[in-house]
């Protein structure tokens, strides 16, 4: 298991320490971070797990914090891009054997600006911001961790609210947010007539139809029922699909439900080969969600880094 961020200070100010005992100018956060993953006896599954956007380590995140906070209570100094020497006052704190954590730093003015900074920062705009968390003593994630977290969490409330609203709509209206949904994801092209309104095609067994490209060369049939939670797609309503898209000669076909689908029937779409897309309420809501169908964009955060190339110039 990887260690929280705060279990990362006292180890590091230590092999900073070692360094300068050994005469050492600076120590390389690259260098620090693989020892203290030996230190950790991480696995290679650890060593390589990244962050949800997949564009950096957890290690390097919980250490790069780490040496951010130590960096901000005057423990360590940074001397050039990636490197540090520990100061005489994280010496003082290697030396008396204390905790090393938030609640330790929290003794210097510098630490305690650093954070009542961070929370003005956030409160400007009135809102409390998920980095506003780490002034707890107890919590062991870094502000990346947190934001992320309550992102996860707000999506998930999102998700289960557009799934109930849409169980209730008019069969008229789920139709159209389907279609709206099928275009928004790039389905159907951009000519008129490139997705038919569900329910109005008169086909046996299919409830609409929609170009897969442009032109129009290729179709995808569309299967949907507007189902209350837990009264999941049976295997027959899978064949039936299955027989109504042979009539038509359909070699591709999308099954969408409010609910579920029964073990059966997954496992019938599953046999009948990849011509059967199975989307359940879930999937349904997320997709929902992603392309802005029933949602919009509040606010838009994006989260910096330092360049350091430019600094290198």
């Amino acid at each position: 298991m990887i260690p929280n961020y705060q279990q990362f200070m006292r180890p590091f100010l230590e092999i900073a320490y070692q360094a300068k005992q050994q005469g050492e100018n600076e120590i390389k956060l690259r260098d620090v971070i693989n020892a203290l993953a030996d230190h950790f006896q991480l696995t290679e599954e650890e060593r390589s797990e990244t962050l949800p956007s997949g564009r950096q380590l957890v290690i390097d995140n919980r250490i790069g914090w780490a040496r951010t906070y130590l960096t901000k209570a005057g423990l360590l100094e940074a001397t050039r891009r990636a490197h540090f020497i520990i100061t005489e006052r994280g010496i003082q704190a290697v030396q008396s054997n204390s905790p090393i954590n938030n609640a330790y730093l929290k003794q210097f003015d510098e630490f305690i600006a650093f954070k009542t900074k961070s929370n003005d920062d956030a409160n400007e705009s009135g809102e409390v911001l998920p980095t506003q968390e780490i002034a707890d003593d107890d919590d062991d994630i870094t502000p990346d961790e947190a934001l992320r977290a309550a992102y996860k969490k707000i999506n998930e409330a999102l998700t289960e609210d557009i799934l109930q609203r849409t169980r209730k709509v008019t069969p008229e209206f789920f139709e159209r947010l389907l279609i709206d949904l099928l275009l928004a994801m790039g389905y159907g092209g951009t000519g008129e007539g490139a997705a038919h309104a569900l329910g109005k095609t008169g086909d046996n067994g299919v409830d609409g139809v929609i170009d897969q490209d442009p032109l129009g060369v290729d179709q995808i049939y569309i299967q949907a029922k507007r189902y209350a939670e837990g009264n999941n797609v049976s295997a027959g309503d899978i064949r039936d699909f299955f027989g109504a898209l042979n009539l038509k000669r359909a070699q591709k076909g999308i099954f969408i439900t409010t609910s579920g689908f029964t073990q059966s029937a997954i496992e019938t779409a599953q046999n009948l080969g990849n011509r059967i897309v199975l989307i359940n309420g879930k999937e349904l809501a997320k997709l929902m969600l992603r392309y802005n169908i029933g949602s919009r964009d509040e606010q838009v955060l994006y989260l910096k880094k330092i360049d350091e190339e430019f600094f290198e110039a």
